[in-house]
């Protein structure tokens, strides 16, 4: 998994590349921890993301969570298998997914 983030006053933009899964959602979870606050405007974006396991998800959740009670969190850019994933699990309907 290639994580990129971008900090540009209060938006923060993460960038994904490859399989978000037990052996890479911890590098999400650092990512969205270091540097980024609740009160900030977060969007990560999954174009290029191939693959969402429960782990994965588990992460969206958290972060969903952290931040909806200001900005909120926005998914952006899900292909046809992680927007199923989204779908089959619910989740399409808790996060903010476009």
């Amino acid at each position: 998994m290639n994580i990129v983030k971008t900090i540009d006053g209060s938006h923060v933009s993460i960038v994904l590349d490859g399989f978000l899964d037990t052996n890479t959602s911890a590098e999400l979870k650092q990512a969205v921890e270091m540097d980024v606050t609740p009160d900030m405007d977060l969007t990560i974006d999954c174009a290029k993301v191939e693959y969402v396991s429960s782990a994965g998800l588990r992460v969206f959740l958290a972060t969903h969570k952290k931040f909806a009670a200001a900005k909120g969190l926005v998914i952006k850019n899900v292909n046809d298998t992680v927007k199923e994933v989204l779908s089959l699990t619910g989740f399409d309907g808790i996060l903010n997914v476009q």
